[in-house]
């Protein structure tokens, strides 16, 4: 039973939380802009009518220009380049993982670092918080990191210098105990309630599956307000972009889908025995840990029933490390430096994805190979591929299986497969083929805020 003076506290927590208020930046001088083309944006200050300038745009990231590795950190690199075409970018890096030691040993000149600004992490604690935190849409730090006040002054008095800032990732502009942003450019490569949607699907037990409703209703009321903090949004699919309208979002919502670099030549691939499926990842975050941990258990010794001598190739930053799945033939290749040439060599790429939101870049990069693939429907979100016509999708380890058979005995069908992918990627999946989407949502976000 809840002691009287618990029910006081309780009750008080919640009069706190009905009394926040979001906190708004008084926004800057009003800008009129002129855009001529996607090369070069006129930004022309209204009061004092200077001539055009090439636009300064401020660039917010947890991931360091020079680095671009992982899916995030290449479309956070690939997003900077584009804009580099557009404005000076000048970049803000949020210090979580810490990796400042490679920055001065081998800085990027490509863009200019103006702030390092320390974070720490951000824990809700007791029940005053955790309520807070599931009832507030206007709570600050909802993903677990945090600016220092220090750093946050120093970026704010930053962006007066600047005609756009733009933020990869929610996290970014969560770190922030600020609500509205000026001139502002929030790039989501995953929608949160989407997330715990998929994790909805996938739960088991009576209690998680609250804790993920919870989640995912919180996760909704943030999300319907974000036409309220940023000018103009970007996803990374048709398919988000639908999503956050039917919220009712006021601001302008972009598609950039994630993609990848065009090879220099296109792909000649090598047979080769025994046979291979391989799988690339960052072998830390869930959802890649958990779809290949159901892979290897329930979808890889069936496959080895099938074809016995057939091998796992597992790519990737601590695929090698103290969470490497084990099997038989399972071979943990780490960080692989030429990985096309490895890809070339599978029969096909597995994305055993269960959980997750926005794009995988992995299916683009198998794209980029002409590799065949077989995914599940959560692994291809997106794509809006057909099973069959550009991979096979499947959601049961049974069918999973027979995918990855299939790839091995039916190479000339899996290559087929391959080739409508490959081409539908030129058109689509380069980041080249993304630049000029990029450059619409900052020419928006620009007009937008020369109105303002």
């Amino acid at each position: 039973m809840i002691e009287t003076d618990q029910v006081l506290r309780l009750n008080h927590t919640l009069k706190a939380v009905q009394k926040i208020k979001p906190i708004t930046l008084v926004p800057m001088q009003d800008q009129d802009v002129q855009p001529k083309k996607p090369e070069l944006i006129s930004v022309e200050p209204a009061d004092l009518k200077r001539k055009a300038r090439t636009p300064r745009i401020l660039y917010v990231s947890q991931h360091w220009p020079h680095k671009a590795r992982g899916a995030s950190e290449l479309r956070s690199f690939h997003v900077r380049r584009a804009l580099q075409q557009i404005g000076k970018v000048d970049v803000v890096v949020l210090d979580v993982y810490g990796g400042g030691e490679d920055w001065v040993k081998s800085p990027d000149d490509e863009f200019e670092l103006v702030e390092v600004a320390k974070v720490k992490p951000h824990c809700n604690r007791g029940l005053g918080q955790k309520l807070i935190w599931a009832l507030s849409p206007y709570a600050h730090h909802t993903l677990g990191h945090a600016v220092g006040s220090d750093a946050t002054r120093r970026v704010l008095r930053l962006i007066e210098d600047y005609d756009l800032v733009w933020f990869s990732k929610m996290r970014s502009a969560s770190m922030f105990a600020q609500w509205a942003w000026p001139r502002s450019v929030l790039d989501i490569d995953d929608v949160p309630s989407t997330f715990e949607t998929a994790v909805l699907q996938t739960s088991r037990g009576i209690r998680q599956r609250i804790l993920t409703s919870i989640r995912h209703w919180t996760w909704q009321r943030r999300e319907k307000l974000l036409g309220e903090r940023f000018k103009t949004l970007v996803v990374c699919s048709e398919k988000d972009r639908r999503y956050l309208l039917n919220m009712g979002i006021k601001a302008p919502v972009h598609v950039a889908p994630n993609g990848f670099e065009r090879p220099s030549r296109e792909p000649v691939r090598t047979r080769i025995s025994p046979p291979r499926i391989g799988f690339v990842a960052v072998f830390d975050y869930p959802p890649n840990l958990e779809g290949i941990q159901w892979f290897a258990n329930q979808c890889w010794p069936l496959i080895k029933r099938e074809v016995p001598d057939a091998r796992l190739r597992l790519a990737g930053q601590l695929s090698n490390g103290p969470l490497k799945v084990s099997g038989p033939d399972v071979d943990w290749l780490g960080w692989v430096e030429d990985l096309g040439t490895e890809i070339d060599t599978w029969s096909a790429m597995a994305v055993p994805i269960l959980t997750g939101a926005g794009t995988r870049v992995k299916i683009a990069q198998g794209f980029s190979r002409k590799c065949p693939i077989v995914s599940t429907s959560i692994g291809a979100y997106g794509y809006e591929a057909v099973n069959g016509r550009e991979m096979y999708l499947a959601d049961s380890a049974e069918a999973f299986a027979k995918g990855c058979v299939n790839a091995i005995r039916q190479p000339e069908q899996a290559a087929q497969m391959a080739d409508r992918a490959w081409r539908q990627f030129l058109e689509k999946w380069t980041w080249e083929a993304n630049r000029p989407r990029i450059w619409a949502a900052a020419e928006e976000c620009l007009r937008l805020g020369a109105m303002t």
